[in-house]
């Protein structure tokens, strides 16, 4: 028997089962969804705190995260870079905001923010993560939990992003439906952000093959099929910033559901189950912090 399940496979479950191995516990996880099928696989995944308020827990998380990642860059794990990103700021732009002190080289400028934060091609990192869990002697098995009680170990780690509604009861948790466009990349290397385009939300963020473009925040909206006209939108608002991408050839349409909470993500433990879900857009840039955390209250 684990002495640890961790429930759920995307980047917090992943990343919080490698935490735990590191204390010296034997983990598995169970989980309904492969790795590069779950939300985390569909994220544009640059270092953001979207859609997540303010906090001190949650800054902490998120420094940490940008930490790891700053290391994984510089020793070429798979899929992980740093990315230069200018920010579109439609509000009074000399105000820093609260996720700032997190980001070493955060500069104001007249009506841009610059700085440099992570960037990571999900489906190749989360296969990274994976990989890495197995060789430790991780056991991994899909299997979907209708109840905790379906789990026999000591100890129980909920990941499971939104089915964690299904699973506790939480009714403070909501999806909030992200549409995306992924085109050729003609030679961006700048991620590009501006939050209150007139024509709505707009993040561009170069790959190495490619460019994400998004996108859409639908809150309460369960629709994963893909809806055209929002895609014409998105590039019609995407290529007004970058007039580079006018033309870019489109290869795919994505949409996902991320796991919002009022009141922030929930990271406790309550008897032997800890929580971890909750992170709304901000899984990737909060997930190592929160891994961080998962092993302190197994501890």
């Amino acid at each position: 028997m684990a002495d640890v399940v961790v429930v759920g496979a995307g980047i917090i479950g992943l990343t919080a089962a490698l935490e735990l191995q590191a204390t010296g516990a034997e983990v598995a996880i169970v989980t309904a969804e492969a790795p590069r099928d779950t939300v985390s696989a569909v994220a544009a995944a640059v270092w953001y705190p979207t859609k997540v308020d303010a906090d001190p827990r949650v800054l902490g998380w998120g420094r940490r995260t940008f930490e790891v990642f700053g290391v994984e860059a510089a020793t070429a794990v798979p899929g992980v870079t740093m990315r230069p990103t200018r920010m579109v700021v439609r509000h009074d732009p000399g105000i820093p905001p609260w996720w700032a002190p997190a980001i070493p080289d955060f500069t104001l400028g007249a009506a841009e923010w610059h700085f440099t934060v992570p960037a990571v091609e999900m489906v190749p990192y989360l296969t990274h993560l994976l990989d890495r869990f197995e060789a430790n002697g991780g056991t991994f098995r899909r299997q979907r939990i209708d109840s905790f009680a379906d789990v026999d170990a000591p100890l129980v780690v909920n990941a499971t992003g939104l089915g964690a509604a299904r699973l506790t009861g939480d009714d403070r948790l909501q999806p909030i439906r992200g549409q995306v466009v992924i085109v050729d990349n003609p030679g961006l290397t700048t991620s590009i952000r501006d939050e209150d385009h007139p024509l709505g939300p707009v993040y561009i963020h170069p790959r190495s093959q490619d460019v994400v473009l998004g996108g859409t925040f639908e809150v309460g909206d369960t629709d994963r099929t893909i809806r055209p006209a929002t895609a014409e939108a998105i590039i019609e608002r995407t290529t007004q910033v970058e007039p580079r991408l006018a033309g870019a050839r489109v290869r795919k349409h994505l949409v996902g559901l991320r796991p919002a909470r009022v009141g922030g993500p929930r990271v406790e433990r309550a008897g032997h189950i800890i929580h971890a879900y909750g992170h709304s857009g901000a899984g990737m840039t909060l997930c190592w912090g929160t891994a961080a955390e998962v092993a302190r209250l197994a501890g």
